[in-house]
């Protein structure tokens, strides 16, 4: 395949979701020159599961991809035992090799959701910093500075908060920097987050006499409780989710966020994403703007189909208030309270969070609200905890 020089398709490239570029001008001219360009991103399997975050350097991965260049895809499962902790407020624990092979089970299959793994060169750093020695990492070591690594906002918090800060912590960058020596990157993409590591990068390889990488550096958005999307935090939207789960995730998150959804993890186009922007504006409910962003997510992970029917699914039981068709059954217990029941069918997660959501009017028994913990129910009995859990009583 020719690479793609195409002016939009780079401009786009280079500013759909992005943050900041260096060095714009002459990643540009790379871009322009048709040569293929290597093409590296890095994720760390530190959960099971790769989730919204994560597809927008995938995206950005597939859109270089289709334009014609080399991407290399880097499993971390070295890096992973050390962890990154660019984006956290306290140190990060070191994994087992049993976490991380765990966690490694389906990593590809759900990267392979996005970018073509045929045409992509998949490398594990393990393959080489499993290899360095002391000497190695003395050498890497140096061509940084400890003030360098402390003016780290996040660093720079917790050390003057008193928080403890690993040594181990100082080698993550190393690391990933190294990462892009072995597998000779042109460009690297990451978080806004990763700014300092990527950097790293491009001083790594000076110091190996190859070409310092561009960079490409993407926005992040926020999870469904309004943070950064991270699995530690438990906000996360998943690959792995299903059709119904992701779907009903997308429909509850805040309307602030419906556009930004739209930029980074979607490829509708941006004048359509313009048009929703528009509309919003002008006052459009933005439920109808959202279900439309639902059903893109879905798409891309479920195929249109499966959209399609949670699309209608969820108009039917939110907009016309009918029920799911497919409600979970719960074994009938005669005398058991309703708090009782609520958690152990697992709507909630205990006794006292219950008593929260009935207090809040978010318990409904066959469509009715109810503030009464010890109600008695019956068998056919259709329980509702919030927007989207249900059980029927049999």
């Amino acid at each position: 395949m020719a690479v793609i020089t195409d002016n939009k398709k780079i401009a786009e490239l280079l500013t759909r979701g992005v943050a900041e570029v260096i060095d714009l001008k002459g990643l540009t001219a790379r871009l322009r020159s048709g040569k293929v360009l290597r093409i590296k991103l890095g994720i760390d399997p530190t959960s099971p599961n790769l989730h919204l975050g994560r597809s927008i350097p995938l995206l950005k991965l597939r859109d270089f991809q289709q334009l014609g260049h080399k991407i290399v895809f880097i499993v971390g499962d070295f890096t992973a035992v050390i962890g990154d902790t660019s984006d956290k407020e306290s140190e990060r624990p070191m994994l087992t090799a049993a976490q991380i092979k765990n966690n490694l089970k389906t990593y590809l299959e759900q990267a392979g959701k996005i970018i073509d793994l045929k045409k992509t060169e998949i490398r594990y750093n393990s393959e080489w910093l499993g290899k360095l020695t002391y000497k190695e990492i003395g050498e890497q070591a140096n061509i940084f500075s400890l003030a360098e690594f402390m003016s780290r906002e996040n660093i720079k918090k917790r050390f003057q908060a008193g928080r403890r800060i690993s040594l181990r912590e100082v080698l993550y960058p190393l690391m990933q920097g190294y990462d892009s020596v072995m597998v000779k990157a042109d460009v690297e993409i990451g978080g806004t987050d990763q700014r300092f590591n990527l950097l790293a990068g491009r001083q790594m390889q000076e110091h190996y006499q190859q070409k310092p990488q561009d960079l490409l550096m993407n926005n992040l958005i926020a999870g469904l409780d309004g943070r950064k999307m991270s699995s530690s935090w438990g906000n996360t939207i998943n690959f792995t989710d299903s059709a119904k789960d992701m779907f009903g995730k997308i429909m509850s998150l805040r309307d602030e966020s419906i556009i930004t959804y739209f930029t980074h993890c979607t490829r509708i186009s941006m004048e359509q994403i313009k048009d929703y922007e528009k509309k919003l504006k002008q006052g459009s409910n933005p439920r109808d703007i959202k279900l439309a962003l639902g059903e893109a997510i879905v798409t891309f992970y479920h195929g249109s189909v499966a959209a399609k029917k949670e699309h209608q699914a969820f108009i039917d039981q939110f907009s016309n208030k009918g029920l799911p068709t497919d409600i979970p059954i719960a074994k009938y217990i005669k005398n058991e309270s309703l708090v009782d029941l609520l958690v152990r069918a697992k709507l909630v997660s205990s006794k006292s969070a219950a008593r929260r959501m009935l207090e809040q009017g978010a318990i409904k028994i066959n469509q009715k609200k109810t503030f009464d913990g010890i109600l008695s129910l019956s068998p056919g009995d259709i329980i509702q905890a919030g927007k989207r859990k249900f059980i029927k009583l049999k």
